[in-house]
């Protein structure tokens, strides 16, 4: 593949890495702090790749998303940040015939430990006596909170426990109401991130975790998505991808 990278920050690096081990070349870098080969993508840069791979801010989404949906490439996007948006920009690629993922995670165990929670979720429907709550902790550098990461785990959560039905990621001045899931965030030092969830009984208590190590699992996954894309049209998430792959 001729691959597009929009954002060259050390996600963006970690991607070129594997493209370049998997045989794939990097046609172009967009980076608007100057560190790629242009600051903004244009109809003529995409006319030279077969898939964008965007790991960048959202400011600009918009103008971009129309660009991709236009220039008909295909793009993988891990922005976080946007999902306020989300039917808005599904608007954009369907009416305009584009092809489009997007994810909170790319991990391959992060896949995993969604399976888990989602799983561990249920269970406890069974039994009342155990409450669930959650905690992420990354880098000084990153500049959303709670992670994207962390809210698909809660909503993974909530969509499986029945005694949950609001997500809570505020500091509590109060006591917690029974159906809220209580999502914190810690933020310092250089952790990758890490993603820890509790169910807590009178008996005991279970610890569901994800740690990582570094970058390179969720660069790997960015770019067997990206060649899962290949051919294909429409709007995808992430998910529609690792369920195809774990089937296989």
């Amino acid at each position: 593949m001729n691959v597009m990278l929009t954002g060259y920050g050390r996600m963006g690096r970690e991607i070129e890495s594997i493209l370049t081990k998997r045989g794939h070349s990097v046609t172009c870098k967009i980076d608007k702090g100057g560190f790629g080969d242009y600051t903004e993508v244009s109809l003529d840069l995409l006319k030279k790749v077969d898939v964008v791979i965007e790991f960048a801010l959202p400011e600009g989404m918009e103008c971009r998303i129309k660009l991709y949906t236009e220039s008909k490439v295909p793009v993988i996007m891990g922005n976080t940040g946007w999902l306020d948006k989300l039917e808005d920009f599904k608007k954009i690629v369907l009416e305009g015939d584009g092809s489009f993922l997007y994810g909170t995670n790319f991990s391959i165990g992060v896949h995993m430990f969604w399976n888990i929670v989602s799983n561990a979720s249920r269970l406890i429907n069974s039994s009342p006596e155990y409450d669930i709550m959650m905690l992420e902790y990354h880098h000084n550098k990153k500049k959303d909170s709670p992670s994207g990461t962390a809210i698909t785990t809660a909503e993974k959560i909530i969509s499986n426990c029945h005694a949950k039905t609001d997500i809570w990621t505020d500091k509590l001045d109060r006591e917690i109401l029974p159906n809220e899931l209580h999502v914190a965030s810690v933020r310092g030092g250089y952790i990758p991130g890490t993603h820890s969830v509790t169910l807590d009984s009178p008996a005991d208590t279970i610890e569901i975790n994800h740690i990582a190590r570094n970058r390179s699992g969720f660069a790997m996954g960015a770019v067997m998505a990206a060649e899962w894309m290949i051919g294909k049209k429409g709007f995808f998430t992430v998910e529609d991808f690792f369920n195809n792959l774990m089937e296989k």
